[in-house]
């Protein structure tokens, strides 16, 4: 396969394959959170925190969309590290043309419900009534761009599954300069609020989907992409859902529970609400290192499973634990000790960053735990246990995080530090799940023979 874009990681060192995977896609990630941090750092900086909270609600509702769709998309990341790993490069045309028929009609789909629904999800959101109409003029423009937003995560999908998390990292990191500078435009200049910065969010996801394009036509891929492969795969389309779905509700249950501490945050009044609004955009960068193992042990998995190199696929998974491990004890003493001066990024305001640095205290604790099971996840999603994945995310957001924090906001007085205790106490359960079925699938591949 010389010449092509494609990476093959059944073969050779891990660290430094691993490594050299991961990083780019930390650097995406970190440029793709920027999108709502800037909007939340720039209406921080022009506006109050009726402001801060109208975009905070906005984009944590928009957020959960993009995770949802993201994860689904992780099926056709799977399926195409698997073709690799098998040797059958040449029926990724066909995936690819599936996958783009597909997540066009779902995109529509939500488009329209945004839009639609936005009232009614702020509402749902308990969205303060000082913030209420920003929250939903956020989310009608964003959801109104949902179909780009769709086509960009797909696209760097496809990428990491050929092994490439460069361009997608080319790509996010031209359209985050064109965020930045359309929110100083729209918001800073103008003063268009939270909608001057939803507008610039969607201009700028376009632009990444524009260059991504170029990029695609210009590359040399190990397959064909053709006219005939763009049309309803019945069977593709179903291998494609059968393995994002459950990675994708589940995503969708977790990111629903997120919003439910946030509804249950909104009704304790403005301030808080902003507080925690700010908390969550600091969380979204720490957990980077994570996500981006999550994302990378996935594609490095897949590949090695579809080669039936089992003891590599585990020997990867201790790899991306310890230096994803020794990342997060770091981040947990910086959010820890110094939150005031991260919450500082994202406004001026002191009670507002006294707020979101109580409620980062507890939420340091995460940094350690999701970098163990954020690992294992990818591995699980990499191997094609999904379903399994879907379940433990479930019992982690509704068997966990939503009840503690429920129960926290009952105690008088409310403490943000208790509430968002809710989030490591979940993680600790997800941990434990997910050691015991990775010892479940060690004996069941012993027995196999497969080790």
């Amino acid at each position: 396969m010389s010449g092509t874009n494609t990476k093959h990681f059944t073969e050779g060192k891990i660290l430094q394959p691993l490594l050299l995977f991961a990083v780019p896609v930390l650097f995406a990630l970190f440029l793709q959170a920027m999108y709502g941090a800037v909007d939340l750092m720039v209406v921080g900086k022009f506006g109050d925190a009726a402001d801060i909270s109208g975009v905070s609600t906005g984009s944590q509702i928009m957020q959960t969309i993009t995770n949802v769709l993201a994860s689904f998309a992780m099926g056709t990341t799977i399926l195409l590290g698997q073709m690799i790993g098998k040797g059958r490069e040449e029926e990724g045309g066909t995936v690819i043309g599936a996958s783009v028929v597909f997540f066009g009609v779902l995109s529509c789909i939500l488009s329209v419900l945004l839009v639609l629904f936005a009232p009614q999800a702020a509402r749902i959101m308990q969205a303060p009534a000082e913030a209420f109409d920003n929250t939903v003029a956020y989310v009608r423009i964003c959801g109104g761009g949902t179909v780009v937003l769709t086509y960009y995560n797909l696209i760097s999908c496809i990428f990491r599954g050929l092994g490439d998390s460069n361009t997608p990292l080319v790509t996010v990191a031209i359209a985050c300069v064109f965020n930045i500078f359309g929110d100083l435009l729209l918001v800073g200049g103008f003063r268009m609020g939270c909608a001057g910065a939803a507008i610039a969010t969607v201009a700028a996801q376009l632009l990444s989907v524009v260059i991504s394009l170029v990029l695609i036509r210009r590359k040399h891929l190990p397959f064909a992409v053709r006219r005939k492969d763009l049309f309803w795969n019945g069977p593709v389309i179903r291998h494609v859902v059968s393995l994002g779905f459950p990675i994708a509700l589940q995503d969708a249950l977790v990111g629903i529970s997120f919003l439910i501490i946030l509804s249950i945050v909104n009704s304790l009044g403005v301030m808080v609400s902003a507080g925690v609004g700010v908390a969550e955009k600091v969380c979204a960068f720490i957990m980077l290192v994570s996500s981006a193992f999550m994302q990378s042990m996935a594609a490095f998995v897949s590949q090695n499973y579809g080669a039936g190199k089992y003891r590599r696929a585990l020997r990867s998974l201790a790899v991306g634990i310890g230096i994803s491990f020794s990342i997060g004890v770091v981040m947990f003493l910086v959010t820890f000790f110094h939150g005031d001066l991260l919450a500082g990024i994202f406004s001026n305001d002191s009670q507002v960053i006294a707020a979101a640095w109580e409620y980062l205290k507890s939420y340091a604790f995460d940094c350690m735990l999701t970098a163990i099971f954020f690992c294992c996840v990818g591995f699980f999603n990499g191997i094609g246990l999904t379903r399994f994945v879907m379940a433990q995310g479930i019992i982690g957001a509704f068997c966990v995080r939503v009840p503690v924090s429920y129960f926290m906001s009952r105690r008088r007085p409310v403490s943000l530090f208790h509430i968002g205790l809710a989030t490591p106490a979940s993680s600790l359960v997800q941990t434990i799940l997910c050691f015991a079925c990775l010892f479940l699938v060690c004996r069941k591949w012993k027995r196999a023979g497969k080790l």
